[in-house]
């Protein structure tokens, strides 16, 4: 071959191999940019219990929405197409879920860190919602946290989950509910503990390694009769219903205000939910140090 020739192949392998010497790499969003944006919307992310994706967890989120909540809504089944005993007791299983939930957060924080963020769970999902929230990043935050019945014993030490809550985190509890008592004392809750679960008495602030500081944004509501008027009588599916999630459950998660049903013949009032606020139909204590609702029953 001619040296010009040979020249010539040389060049041309040399275009090749450096076809995008020219283009710079990919770089992450511009923050700029982000800010500059129109906000995006909001994220709430449900997390069923351990039957998976049942008609109640649609109920709940289209009462959120009918309620006010506007924003992207998704629900995830975390039991991988094997629900109920089976999802109970797979525990590196829901470990691993909790891993991918995770990780499905994180990607919409980092697509936007402006997202408002709301995670809530029914039952095994809360426990799921809390290990997904404990491998968070540091710097990733949800805006509240909803958890409806929740199958975790009731010491369960949630510092390292409510790090990464913004506001606060609310917790729905029935003494009457029958899952969360004879079954959970019987099978266990999702995290291995036999006993009632906090769904049924309410989470307790362990004695000694909680952080004081993160439970301080707990606040647990414990079954108003007067939430009959809603669907909610108090069992295991109670707080799904698509008229309490409407009515209570929307406003409580957008505002922090649960509205009150004190009187059947009065108006209905609201309040923020807070540990210190008094009313002559709602009072909130520090029980175990964690915050309380007492509601005033329909007369």
């Amino acid at each position: 071959m001619k040296p010009a020739s040979l020249a010539t192949v040389f060049l041309a392998i040399a275009a090749v191999a450096c076809g995008g010497c020219n283009h710079k790499a990919p770089s992450q969003p511009d923050r700029a940019a982000i800010q500059a944006a129109p906000p995006p919307r909001p994220y709430l992310l449900h997390l069923p219990g351990i039957g998976g994706k049942l008609a109640v967890d649609r109920m709940l989120t289209q009462g959120l929405v009918q309620g006010g909540f506007d924003g992207d809504v998704e629900i995830y089944d975390w039991t991988a197409k094997d629900p109920g005993l089976n999802a109970l007791f797979a525990r590196q299983r829901n470990e691993r879920e909790a891993a991918r939930v995770a990780e499905m957060i994180t990607t919409r924080y980092r697509a936007d860190p402006r997202t408002r963020i709301y995670l809530t769970g029914h039952s095994g999902g809360t426990g799921v919602a809390v290990w997904a929230l404990e491998r968070l990043p540091d710097d990733v935050k949800i805006e509240s946290l909803l958890m409806l019945a929740p199958a975790l014993s009731p010491k369960y030490d949630l510092s390292r989950a409510l790090r990464h809550v913004r506001g606060r985190a609310y917790v729905l509890y029935s003494a009457y509910d029958p899952v969360l008592g004879f079954g959970t004392r019987t099978l266990g809750t999702i995290d291995g503990v036999k006993t009632d679960a906090a769904g049924r008495v309410g989470f307790t602030k362990p004695q000694d390694a909680a952080d004081a500081a993160q439970y301080a944004k707990l606040v647990q509501f414990s079954y108003d009769p007067g939430w009959m008027r809603l669907g909610n009588i108090g069992d295991h599916v109670g707080p799904m219903m698509r008229p309490f999630a409407r009515e209570i459950l929307s406003p409580l998660l957008r505002t922090g205000v649960l509205r009150q049903l004190a009187q059947a013949t009065s108006k209905p009032t609201t309040r923020r939910a807070t540990t210190t606020t008094t009313t002559t139909t709602t009072t909130t204590k520090a029980v175990n140090g964690v915050a309380q609702e007492e509601h005033g029953h329909w007369k």
